[in-house]
C-alpha cells in the first residue's frame, strides 16, 4: 500500500499543479459560480474531479492489485488447516485383538505449513519483472488520459471565450445598424431620401440579427460542455445562462517549433508509446512464462502438524500427536496434451502484435504530429494576415459614413463597410480561437503538459 500511495501521490502532483500562484478553487457548485475562473484553474479543477480522470484514477489503483498478483508467485505460501471426522461406531470395522481394542470413531488433525517455490521455469523471475512493467504501463496510461481530458478542457474554455467575444461583435454590429436605420429613418422623413434606403437598412437589421442569436445559443452551449467537463453538478433552477466568470482571454503568444524536433519529442515524451512499450514487455515476459511449462517446477515446504491418536494408547480425542515436518516437490509435466505448446505459439503471436503495435501507434503519432503542426502554421498565417485588417474596416466605415454624409457616397457603401466590419471583427475572433487551440493540439501532440503550458 505504501507503493501505491506513493504513485498516486505522484500522479496527483503531476495532475493538480498549481501555476503561478493561481488561486485554488474550491469545488462547491456556490463557490465556483461566485469565483473569477482562469484557464489555470480549470485545469487543475478537472484534474481533480473530472469523470474520466477520476475514472482512470481507479484503472490505476485497479493495475496495482494487479501488480500485487503479479507478484504472489515469487512470494511464499503460508496455509494453516484443520479437520474434525466423527463416524457412526458401526461403520468402523475393526480387527480381533486379545486386549479388545478397538478403532476410535472420533479423530482431528491441523497443522500449518510454509510451501516456497524456488524454481518453476523462469515464471518467478517474469512475474517480478511484469510487475514492474504493469505499474509503469498502468501510469503511463493514466497521464494519457489525463493530457486528452486537459486537452478537452483548453479547447472548451477556448470556446467559451470565443462565443463570448461573438456576441459582442453582432450586438455591436446590431447596434450600428440599427443606428443607421434610426437615420435612414430622419433623412426619409426630412424629404432626403427614399422610402428604399429605410427598407435597405431595415433588411440589414434583419440579417444581423440571426448572427447575434446563434452566438448566445453558442454561448451557452460552449459554457454548458466547459462545466461538464469541470465535473460540476448544475443546479436544477439554472437552465438559461451558467454564470461562469472566465478571467483569461483569447491573447495570442509566440510559439516557436520545428517540425523535426516536434515529432522527436513526440516520439520519446508521448505516453501512449510508453504504455505500448510495455506492452511490448510484458508480452515478451509472457513468453517466457508459457516456456516455463517445458520445464520443471521445485518447491520446499516445512511445517508443524496435530492429529489425534489413534493406535497409541490412550486413545481419546484430547491425546493428540504432533510434530515437525519438512522436504521438497519436485514437479515435471513430461506430457501436457500439447498445452504448453498452445500457449507458446499464443505468446508468440501476441509479442509479434505488440511490437506491430507499437511501430503503427508512432507512425500514427508522427502524422498527428504533422496534421497539428499544418494546422497550427495554417491558423497562425490566418492570424498574422488578420491583425490589421479590422483597423481598415474602421476606416473603411468612417469613410463611407463621411462621404454619404458630403453626398459623394451611398447608403448602399455604409452599409457595406458595417459588413465588412464585422466580418473582420468576427474572422479576428476567430483566427484568435484557431489560433489557440491549434497550439494546445500541437503541444498535446507533442506530449507537452496541459497545465504547465498554459501561458
Amino acid at each position: 500500500m505504501k507503493e501505491l500511495n506513493l504513485i498516486l501521490t505522484a500522479v496527483a502532483s503531476l495532475a493538480c499543479l498549481s501555476v503561478n500562484g493561481q488561486t485554488t478553487i474550491t469545488t462547491t457548485t456556490n463557490a465556483w459560480v461566485s469565483q473569477p475562473l482562469s484557464l489555470v484553474d480549470s485545469l487543475n479543477l478537472a484534474a481533480r474531479q473530472n469523470a474520466t480522470i477520476l475514472k482512470a484514477k481507479n484503472d490505476l489503483e485497479a493495475q496495482y492489485g494487479l501488480v500485487v498478483q503479479t507478484r504472489a508467485v515469487a512470494l511464499p505460501q503460508l496455509n494453516a488447516s484443520g479437520k474434525y471426522t466423527y463416524t457412526e461406531p458401526q461403520a468402523i470395522e475393526n480387527f480381533p485383538t486379545t486386549n479388545g481394542f478397538t478403532s476410535p470413531n472420533q479423530s482431528w488433525s491441523s497443522g500449518i505449513q510454509l510451501v516456497q517455490s524456488i524454481y518453476e521455469g523462469g515464471k518467478i523471475v517474469a512475474a517480478l519483472r511484469a510487475a514492474d512493467a504493469t505499474k509503469k504501463q498502468a501510469l503511463a496510461d493514466y497521464q494519457t488520459a489525463v493530457a486528452d481530458t486537459l486537452l478537452s478542457v483548453r479547447v472548451a474554455y477556448y470556446d467559451v471565450l470565443q462565443a463570448a467575444q461573438q456576441i459582442t461583435v453582432h450586438d455591436a454590429s446590431v447596434k450600428l445598424l440599427q443606428k443607421e436605420l434610426e437615420d435612414a429613418q430622419h433623412r426619409f422623413d426630412a424629404g432626403t431620401v427614399p422610402r428604399f434606403n429605410v427598407l435597405r437598412a431595415e433588411v440589414s437589421v434583419a440579417n444581423e440579427r440571426p448572427n447575434l442569436i446563434h452566438a448566445r445559443n453558442d454561448f451557452r452551449v460552449a459554457k454548458n460542455n466547459l462545466v461538464n467537463l469541470l465535473g460540476f453538478d448544475l443546479p436544477r433552477d439554472i437552465w438559461e445562462d451558467v454564470p461562469l466568470n472566465l478571467t483569461d482571454t483569447l491573447e495570442v503568444t509566440p510559439y516557436e517549433i520545428k517540425l523535426p524536433d516536434a515529432i522527436q519529442q513526440a516520439l520519446s515524451t508521448r505516453t501512449e508509446l510508453t504504455s505500448l512499450r510495455k506492452t511490448i514487455d510484458l508480452e515478451k515476459l509472457s513468453l517466457v512464462s508459457a516456456r516455463a511449462g517445458y520445464k520443471p517446477t521445485v518447491q520446499v515446504f516445512a511445517g508443524y502438524n496435530w492429529f489425534s491418536a489413534q493406535f497409541t494408547p490412550p486413545v481419546t480425542l484430547d491425546h493428540d500427536i504432533h510434530g515437525w515436518n519438512a522436504g521438497a516437490e519436485l514437479n515435471w509435466a513430461l506430457f501436457d496434451g500439447m498445452l504448453t505448446h498452445g500457449k507458446v505459439l499464443q505468446a508468440q503471436a501476441l509479442y509479434a502484435k505488440s511490437k506491430t503495435n507499437l511501430e503503427d501507434e508512432s507512425r500514427q503519432i508522427e502524422l498527428q504530429v504533422r496534421t497539428a503542426y499544418s494546422d497550427f502554421v495554417d491558423a497562425k498565417e490566418v492570424l498574422d494576415s488578420q491583425q490589421k485588417v479590422q483597423e481598415e474596416a474602421d476606416e473603411s466605415l468612417r469613410e463611407a459614413k463621411a462621404r454619404a454624409d458630403a453626398g459623394t457616397g451611398t447608403q448602399l457603401d455604409v452599409l457595406d463597410a458595417e459588413t465588412s466590419l464585422t466580418q473582420a471583427r468576427t474572422t479576428l475572433v476567430t483566427a484568435k480561437h484557431d489560433y489557440a487551440t491549434a497550439k494546445a493540439r500541437l503541444q498535446r501532440a507533442i506530449g507537452a503538459d496541459m497545465i504547465t503550458t498554459s501561458k
